[in-house]
């Protein structure tokens, strides 16, 4: 990324700096001219990000981009060039691109986005109000606070990043939206020794939100605390099991599970093209009675949540899967219009140098009547699964694989020992199929999602109460 040296207080105004308005219109309208869709998308993103480990400052970058994404869409045809040049001159290079690439579509007229009028966060930057020295010592602070917590306690990691992406989107029809984008994260990892064995516990906490909800004592040191809770508990892990057992599965950050087994796969372009293993279900039962999923963009605050998509489309509420029956898809403008279906919300894109794609935002399993507690007591011979680290789904049939980076033993309802070296394997639409109970305490993920689709990352967030799932498959160590 190229460093911007305009002020970084002053805010992203393109249309008092660098263009003109009317002269940008006129572009745009001709880019989209015979086409169905089209916007441009400008941007300002300014990131940092400080790294502390084993005792000392390893890295600390901060960066700086702007420019544009403009795009002209033709049935199923999109065109899209970018810049981080904003100049007429520019624009009018793009403007020709994004045409002659969705010239070869079919139009079909598109109406525009409704108006969007939500604010889900706050306007202000991160990175303004802490000096640098301040995160330094912040950092350092946890990584001696974890030092005398306990002696095995051998490596602390620590980071801090933030990051305020400013956009505008213009539409052909003149209409425009404008809004700031804040994001903050910290996260912290542990490594223990015990007699020559080593483990790690890592933990985090964020969202769109200023750095203060994170650095007060009391929440960075519950995200220490929790990350030593966990290395501790994989420093006396047994190894798991393997076979096809119950397996019940933790509230929140479980929930990733959900996002990647079922999620992708209720996204409009997959849907559209017939690649889902959900293609062609409509109306069809896909899940266990009790079973329902939402995808919710308005959550204040949270990761995942846009006052509107990146094509300005308000996000919403989406109903994916209510009591079991399949009943939406998450969509962007383009898929939704093919598909005969309205936009959700959904259109989005990792920077104005990627085109906009249907992705989800905080994607939840609503929470069933069960107490937690006997959903794990139910479980009479399988593992109790709280905590994920890494996975890969299969969109065509909906296979995964998990790791668990925090699971337990359990047999006839009792919780014996942590394991190590479990994986839950499956397919999405079984998985649904075989949940048994659902607690009654769904809980939202800390805030530390990103979601990676054809070479795009943007920031997510999941949830899911404690459930019960009869018969994954558990890859393991032990017999």
């Amino acid at each position: 990324m190229t460093r911007d040296t305009t002020n970084d207080e002053t805010p992203f105004s393109p249309f008092e700096t660098d263009l003109d308005r009317e002269e940008t219109l006129a572009t745009l309208r001709g880019a989209v001219a015979g086409a169905d869709d089209g916007e441009l998308f400008l941007e300002r993103r300014r990131s940092e990000s400080l790294h502390f480990d084993d005792g000392r400052l390893r890295g600390a970058s901060y960066d700086s981009a702007k420019g544009f994404g403009l795009r002209a869409v033709a049935g199923p045809v999109a065109g899209y060039a970018h810049s981080t040049e904003l100049t007429a001159a520019a624009l009018r290079r793009a403007a020709e691109t994004a045409r002659l690439a969705a010239a070869e579509g079919e139009s079909r007229p598109a109406p525009p986005p409704p108006v969007a009028n939500q604010r889900l966060y706050p306007q202000e930057s991160p990175l303004a109000g802490m000096s640098f020295a301040a995160k330094v010592e912040l950092l350092r602070e946890i990584d001696d606070y974890l030092r005398t917590r306990d002696p095995r306690v051998v490596q602390v990691s620590a980071s801090l990043a933030g990051e305020l992406q400013e956009v505008e989107i213009l539409r052909p029809e003149g209409g425009s939206l404008a809004e700031a984008r804040p994001l903050a994260r910290l996260s912290i990892s542990v490594i223990v020794e015990k007699d020559g064995r080593r483990e790690s516990g890592n933990a985090g906490g964020g969202g769109r939100m200023g750095y203060d909800a994170l650095i007060a004592p009391e929440a960075w040191k519950a995200t220490a605390e929790e990350a030593l809770r966990i290395a501790l508990v994989n420093l006396e892990a047994e190894d798991a099991p393997a076979g096809v057992m119950e397996v019940a599965l933790g509230a929140g950050w479980p929930g990733i599970l959900l996002h990647e087994a079922i999620g992708h796969g209720l996204e409009g372009d997959f849907n559209r093209k017939n690649t889902s293993a959900f293609s062609g279900l409509m109306g069809q039962r896909v899940a266990a009675p009790g079973v329902t999923v939402v995808d919710d963009g308005t959550i204040p605050g949270r990761r995942g949540s846009l006052s509107f998509d990146d094509e300005g489309t308000p996000t919403g509420r989406t109903v994916l899967i209510e009591d079991g029956i399949l009943t939406g898809y998450m969509q962007d403008r383009q898929n939704a219009r093919l598909m005969g279906m309205a936009p959700t919300g959904n259109g989005r894109r990792q920077s104005f140098a990627h085109i906009p794609m249907p992705r989800m935002t905080n994607t939840v399993m609503l929470g069933g009547e069960a107490d937690p507690g006997d959903v794990v007591a139910a479980v009479k011979d399988g593992i109790y699964a709280v905590g994920f680290g890494g996975g890969q789904v299969d969109i065509v049939n909906g296979k995964f694989v998990f790791s668990c980076t925090e699971a337990y033993r359990v047999r006839n309802g009792k919780v014996l020992h942590p394991v190590k070296g479990a994986t839950l394997i499956g397919d999405g639409p079984t998985a649904l199929g075989k949940v048994l109970m659902i607690g009654n305490d769904m809980a939202l993920d800390p805030g530390i999602g990103t979601c990676g689709k054809n070479g795009q990352g943007v920031p997510v967030g999941v949830g899911q109460p404690t459930l019960l799932i009869n018969g994954l498959t558990v890859g393991g160590a032990a017999a």
